[in-house]
């Protein structure tokens, strides 16, 4: 039976090591650092987290499933990518000079 990447509500472990994607699925190693980028007040994963997630509306009852028929890994593969990314924006925010951009003087006397 091939694995299920369907997608209802994840939750992150604990000791946010691990996310609990579905029943059939953990996502595991998950650094600490990758929780240290924010946009606003919370990690890139934890909104992540919160938006792909299956909704129902109140008043219609139509579902709305953040999975891709065409693409079954996609949420899979956003949250690795989001998970490499995370701990390097995170340092490139506290440390923009690490860059090296805005290092060479520039002569404006023209």
């Amino acid at each position: 039976m091939p694995p299920d990447r369907r997608v209802n509500m994840m939750q992150v472990s604990k000791d946010k090591t691990q996310f609990l994607y579905n029943d059939f699925l953990t996502l595991a190693g998950v650094p600490t650092p990758a929780f240290a980028y924010r946009l606003d007040s919370r990690s890139a994963l934890a909104w992540i987290i919160d938006r792909y997630r299956m909704k129902t509306d109140k008043r219609s009852g139509a579902v709305n499933a953040p999975d891709r028929v065409d693409d079954p890994e996609y949420i899979v593969r956003l949250i690795g990518k989001v998970n490499n990314v995370s701990p390097e924006t995170a340092k490139i925010v506290r440390d923009p000079s690490a860059l090296g951009v805005g290092q060479e003087e520039v002569d404006l006397s023209v």
